[in-house]
């Protein structure tokens, strides 16, 4: 089952997520594995991301292998703080 996840980063900007997602992104245009969509934007006081991933099992690989190690040693010009996290078990993912 596919697995969502909103992260909003109160008072975030977009040089922020921009080096942010630099440094935990496989590339240019790449996803992570497990991956299937990725979007993120300024929102009401910040910024938010959201992300599918094609199962619950790989967002955790993702989070616990990649995004929590890059994020806690600190990216340079990165989020300064950590996100207000949402997770959803989706339903319905269309292409």
């Amino acid at each position: 089952m596919a697995y969502g996840i909103v992260h909003h980063f109160p008072g975030a900007t977009k040089e922020q997520y921009e080096a942010s997602v630099a440094a935990v992104h496989p590339g240019p245009g790449r996803l992570p594995d497990g991956q299937i969509f990725h979007a993120a934007g300024p929102s009401a006081g910040g910024w938010t991301i959201i992300a599918i991933h094609d199962s619950k099992e790989s967002w955790e690989t993702f989070r616990d292998e990649v995004l929590l190690p890059k994020l806690q040693q600190g990216v340079d010009g990165g989020f300064a703080t950590p996100p207000e996290e949402t997770a959803i078990d989706l339903f319905t993912v269309l292409p």
